[in-house]
């Protein structure tokens, strides 16, 4: 049956910076050829980094803030467009080394929504290009002042070579319908994406879904200090100054349908892991269990995903 070698980066992104960063991951690409790596997964938002800031300078409680503006403002400057040079670029590295990628970034409207940010999950194939980008479902606390809320146009699996591929970010991972969505889409290999490790999240879990979905989950944590963020930073001295450094310290993981975990890279440390994901291990642990297949129930139960656009292109 079908093997592919699966990759996960923990990597440092050049925060706020959409240039810098975009070659960061074509650089991981390159490396993760070298590896023998046909799909590799980066952190949530790696491209050009995760709003630490807003919970960390009482964002909230700042809203109407000039120098939160200001912070903001920023940040919307470095969100990447679907159709811009950086993805441009990105896809022709994936093309040109054979590598498909899911990748992480702060996606800007190219029309409407050019004033918004959303949090997305965008799936490349080294062949066909651009797949789709899926929009976080719902941002967590603060980020829902950096980030607009997305919808389910995309929440969809896509396939490489012979799987299907699917990937949440962050705590829409702890949805049930959001996942049994990409179970009734036919999932094989999941992807779990995270700004940085924490231990209640992102340890656990991926365990879970590998069990639940019985499929192989790749769990992809980022990493970040204040030496990655540029001085020029609106908030950056008061971050500095509160005695912020080590923001996110990574901890990635890939696990198999029995959730046993067959690659990880430590917290703290930068690097690509890669792992022989195959078909014949889901087809085993589907045996007894197959969430979306002779385990439902559809004459009891009825779950619809509304895939349309909410706006905002």
């Amino acid at each position: 049956m079908a093997v592919m070698n699966l990759g996960i980066a923990q990597l440092r992104p050049a925060w706020g910076n959409k240039a810098a960063t975009t070659q960061i991951v074509i650089d991981a690409i390159a490396q993760a050829a070298k590896q023998g790596i046909e799909l590799l997964a980066f952190s949530e938002t790696f491209l050009a980094g995760y709003p630490f800031w807003v919970c960390r300078t009482e964002g909230a409680a700042r809203q109407d803030d000039i120098r939160q503006q200001r912070a903001f403002a920023q940040f919307l400057e470095q969100g990447v467009e679907i159709g811009g040079p950086e993805l441009a670029a990105i896809r022709q590295a994936a093309g040109d080394h054979r590598v498909s990628v899911y990748l992480g970034m702060n996606e800007r409207g190219a029309k409407a929504g050019r004033g918004t940010i959303w949090c997305s999950l965008v799936s490349i194939d080294a062949g066909k290009g651009i797949l789709g980008a899926h929009r976080k479902l719902m941002p967590t606390h603060d980020e829902r002042l950096c980030w607009g809320i997305g919808d389910a146009a995309e929440l969809r699996t896509y396939p490489f070579g012979e799987f299907r591929v699917g990937g949440l970010n962050c705590w829409e991972n702890w949805m049930p319908l959001a996942r049994n969505a990409l179970y009734e889409d036919g999932e094989d290999i999941h992807i779990c994406v995270w700004p940085g490790n924490a231990a209640a999240v992102t340890h656990d879990l991926p365990r879970v879904v590998a069990h639940e979905g019985r499929l192989w989950c790749a769990s992809v944590a980022g990493l970040l200090s204040m030496s990655d963020v540029p001085a020029d930073f609106e908030l950056y001295k008061d971050l500095r100054d509160a005695g912020f450094d080590v923001i996110f310290e990574g901890g990635s993981m890939i696990v198999s349908p029995d959730q046993k975990i067959v690659a990880e890279i430590a917290p703290g440390a930068a690097g690509i892991a890669g792992f022989a994901v195959d078909m014949a291990s889901i087809r085993r642990a589907r045996q007894d269990f197959d969430p979306a297949g002779h385990y439902a129930r559809p004459d009891i139960f009825k779950v619809a995903t509304q895939r349309f656009r909410l706006g905002g292109t």
